[in-house]
């Protein structure tokens, strides 16, 4: 009997530890929302996302969507965010994956941010991997679609990324790699281009066209699998035919 009473009085304690445990990281994950939550609001206050919008589009390498190659946005979508005509600015599969694989090597590594998630960040946080940012700037991706369409977030984000080699807009990258508007692009390089933000220190072609041509042979592939591009087309586009 005394052992029985013994065991119930384990269990309970092993159980108002695990309760403990689960109440605490709910109350953090409470406050870390929080906190990316008031981050987001101060961002605002500082600059109201249309004014944002407006600095980028005021950029003098700013360039439209409509002047972009097919070939260069349907690649950039396939690198940066497959699913990006499906989610609302976050896509929680991506997340997941995520935070599967940083859990299984300790590290956090891996993102998931949409295209949307990295307009927020471009426009309004750092580059730093910090958790309170992270959740500021998903208030700022559900924001962002809630003002824009889809090819407005998309052609933002072609104008506000860096590209190496002090390029900061698809249009000054076109000009400093190839010489040319974006809208002459090559599909080459076109998808040659979409695979530099990725590292442009390491991706730059300027720099290390060996290194740049490998991450095209990535991107095509990455068409393959999501948009639909023929592997007959993909060879073309490997050996840097149109």
């Amino acid at each position: 009997m005394a052992e029985s009473k013994k065991k119930r009085t384990a269990l309970k304690t092993v159980r108002n530890i695990v309760l403990i445990f689960f109440a605490l990281c709910i109350t953090a994950a409470g406050g870390v929302t929080l906190r990316g939550y008031f981050m987001y609001t101060a961002a605002l206050d500082e600059k109201p996302l249309m004014e944002a919008v407006r600095d980028i589009r005021s950029k003098e390498g700013f360039t439209e969507a409509s002047m972009l190659p097919e070939t260069y946005l349907d690649a950039v979508i396939a690198v940066e965010d497959h699913r990006f005509y499906e989610h609302e600015g976050v896509d929680y599969i991506a997340i997941g994956r995520a935070l599967y694989n940083d859990i299984k090597t300790l590290s956090f590594a891996e993102g998931g941010s949409t295209i949307t998630q990295q307009l927020a960040k471009n426009l309004y946080f750092t580059q730093e991997k910090e958790l309170t940012r992270k959740i500021a700037e998903v208030f700022m991706a559900w924001n962002i679609e809630s003002r824009l369409n889809k090819d407005e977030i998309l052609e933002l984000y072609v104008n506000s990324i860096y590209f190496g080699s002090g390029c900061y807009t698809v249009g000054d990258a076109s000009r400093a790699y190839f010489g040319k508007d974006p809208s002459e692009m090559t599909d080459y390089e076109c998808t040659l281009l979409a695979g530099v933000p990725n590292a442009p220190s390491a991706y730059d072609p300027s720099v290390n066209p060996d290194l740049a041509a490998q991450r095209q042979r990535q991107v095509v592939g990455l068409m393959v699998k999501y948009s639909g591009l023929s592997q007959d087309e993909a060879k073309l586009l490997t050996c840097g035919v149109n």
